[in-house]
């Protein structure tokens, strides 16, 4: 029987079950470290400080129970669900974890998310609370809450109050979750055995989140995890061993996705302590604050951060620049030919030669790159979208070891990852303990195990599509296994395309290899469904080409300006026409267009774990491509 067997098995019904259990266990040891600003009245304050504030397990058990009395006491029962519209902090998780010590269901909403889509996810899951983080939120649900009869109830994370006068439907009631907290630990007086009733009559069967698909197309899907699929991802990150009770896990992951969510389940199984700060634009700052073990990340982190190492030497020009181009290459050689003789013969080995160079870069360059990410890095999952082989070479070679995993909003995140030193660039690992992956005859993968859903909400007929009566779950990928049992993804099965000549063209497999030889680029999305030759959109990462213009007479230009210029069009040139040279000629793009602006989340390109929508980028640049493809008839 498999090692980590026993402990999938005997999985708790609930994570619920697994948080009273943790607090019990350890109720003094730290389980949540967070950001608070620096008391601006203090002697030594400087505007803007932070200082990072600790809760023990006894103290977040002591708010969760008193979130969980709250909501007990505005009315809501088990599988009712309530809704968390907050960026990711260390309130999110509270909320979350009180609503299951309800037995209620959360109904995830990122905050970014438009009133219109708002609206329909609060109907479509029949909310009858919903916790905002602020008068942002709150204004975007008071504007729609006269359609949403079900809605009674909205608690405000920071406080905010409805304007003086305001209109508000008979019944809805508007109030600070310290004033939640406060009914709740009132309500616990009365009931003291609440909490723990609850908890205990949750079935593994019963709802427990619902997250709603960023769809590309159409109205988003709401899946249904039930308590059961977040107990197994529990069990089952713990089982791989990649963690331990000892780790600091720096955690700024959207929560209303589900690769954030996850996490929060193996934190408490393991009992170790997870740093919360949702902004992304203090993740290079609070790493070396932080200073954590264990860091999950979308593939866009990782290209920024080695654009900005790339653009840093650069600047710095002559010698140190050479030495960075010598010390990157080196890292891929190292990291590529112990990745072959691990495969090969079982051992990571390279030539004496080649770990001579290894230990002098290190000392020059990649000693610099760990402590940038905190000195103590052991490990960094990678998911949500394909990381560029050659840019997991560079990091694997520099010891910042990224292990790439796979899973989707409807398998509660994980299903498989790279086994720890054991691990495979270009790969997505071996399947999770209890979780089981084949291949189907078109290459599709299938995904079967406790962690995929019950279903989507509400919609029998769109379940029925990809979820067979025998538990597999078509994924929409394409991808293989290898003898090893490693799985790679080769690209979305909606994303291939034919060109007019007949040949497929794998998208992703493009554009990865154009990151890893362009270190400008942002975002590119490769288009050639049906043409006769394949063209790009191409966005680049604005402080590094605005260093760049600087340097080369285009100081003081905007951001729209040096892209659209010639100089950059040329400098781009020559990236593609070295992507190019590594490519079948069908794969090669001919001609490409440098947007203004890069993608982002505000204008629905972006998912809000950074995934590229392909269809509303083509949509907007619609004349662009047909420009690229103007009176063009060569193949």
């Amino acid at each position: 029987m498999n090692s980590a067997a026993p402990l999938i098995d005997s999985r708790p019904a609930s994570v619920a079950q697994l948080f009273l259990s943790r607090v019990a266990e350890t109720p003094d040891r730290e389980a949540y470290r967070y950001p608070v600003p620096v008391d601006e009245h203090a002697a030594d304050s400087t505007p803007g400080a932070e200082q990072w504030r600790s809760l023990s397990w006894g103290q977040a058990a002591e708010r969760v129970y008193a979130i969980a009395g709250g909501l007990m006491a505005l009315g809501i029962r088990p599988e009712e669900r309530v809704a968390i519209s907050c960026s990711t902090r260390i309130e999110w998780i509270l909320a979350d974890l009180g609503i299951m010590c309800t037995g209620a269901a959360v109904t995830a909403v990122y905050p970014s998310t438009n009133a219109d889509e708002t609206s329909y996810i609060l109907d479509d899951s029949g909310s009858r609370a919903i916790i905002a983080e602020d008068g942002v939120q709150l204004a975007k649900i008071l504007g729609v809450i006269g359609g949403l009869p079900e809605l009674r109830h909205i608690v405000t994370v920071d406080g905010s109050k409805p304007a003086e006068g305001a209109d508000l439907p008979e019944g809805v009631e508007v109030l600070s979750l310290a004033e939640l907290e406060e009914r709740g630990g009132a309500y616990l007086k009365e009931h003291p055995d609440a909490v723990v009733s609850a908890v205990a009559a949750i079935d593994r069967e019963q709802l427990a989140t619902l997250i709603y698909t960023s769809g590309t197309t159409g109205r988003p899907k709401g899946v249904r995890l039930v308590h059961d699929c977040w107990s197994y991802q529990a069990a089952a990150q713990s089982s791989t061993g990649l963690l331990s009770a000892e780790d600091v896990q720096y955690l700024w992951l959207p929560l209303s996705h589900v690769f954030g969510k996850t996490l929060t389940s193996g934190h408490i199984q393991l009992g170790s302590v997870t740093a919360v700060d949702g902004r992304v634009d203090r993740i290079i700052h609070n790493l070396p604050v932080v200073r954590p073990t264990y860091m999950a990340s979308a593939p866009r982190v990782f290209e920024k951060v080695y654009n900005g190492i790339a653009g840093r030497a650069r600047a710095e020009g002559g010698a140190k620049y050479k030495i960075f181009l010598w010390a990157a290459k080196v890292a891929r050689d190292y990291a590529r030919t112990g990745q072959e003789t691990l495969i090969a013969t079982g051992t990571r080995s390279v030539p004496l030669g080649l770990r001579v160079q290894h230990a002098l870069a290190d000392k020059l360059v990649y000693a610099k790159i760990r402590a940038a990410f905190g000195g103590r890095m052991r490990a960094c999952v990678s998911g949500s979208a394909a990381l560029a082989p050659e840019i997991g070479f560079f990091f694997s070679g520099a010891g910042v070891h990224i292990l790439e995993g796979y899973g989707l909003t409807e398998t509660s995140a994980g299903s498989t990852v790279n086994p720890g030193e054991d691990y495979r660039v270009g790969t997505v690992g071996t399947p999770l303990p209890g979780s089981e992956v084949r291949i189907a005859e078109d290459g599709e993968i299938l995904l079967r195990g406790p962690g995929v859903m019950r279903g989507y909400h509400n919609q029998p007929e769109k379940t029925a599509e990809v979820l067979e009566s025998d538990g597999w779950f078509h994924t929409g990928d394409i991808g293989e296994i290898d003898k090893d049992g490693f799985v790679r993804i080769t690209d979305r099965k909606k994303d291939m395309f034919k060109t007019s000549g007949g040949k497929y063209v794998a998208p992703s497999e493009v554009e990865g290899r154009f990151k890893a030889v362009c270190p400008f680029v942002s975002n590119i999305l490769v288009i050639g469904n049906g043409r006769n030759y394949c063209s790009a959109l191409i966005t680049l990462d604005e402080p590094t080409i605005l260093q760049w213009a600087g340097a080369h007479g285009m100081g003081g230009k905007s951001y729209a300006e040096v892209c659209s210029s010639t100089e950059v069009h040329e400098l781009i040139d020559g990236f593609v026409q070295r992507l190019n040279g590594d490519l079948q000629r069908w794969q090669t793009v001919k001609k490409f267009t440098v947007l203004p602006r890069d993608l982002d989340i505000e204008h629905g390109e972006l998912t809000p774990s950074l995934k590229v929508k392909r269809p509303v980028v083509e949509r907007e640049n619609a004349a662009a491509i047909e420009a690229m493809y103007a009176g063009a008839n060569e193949a």
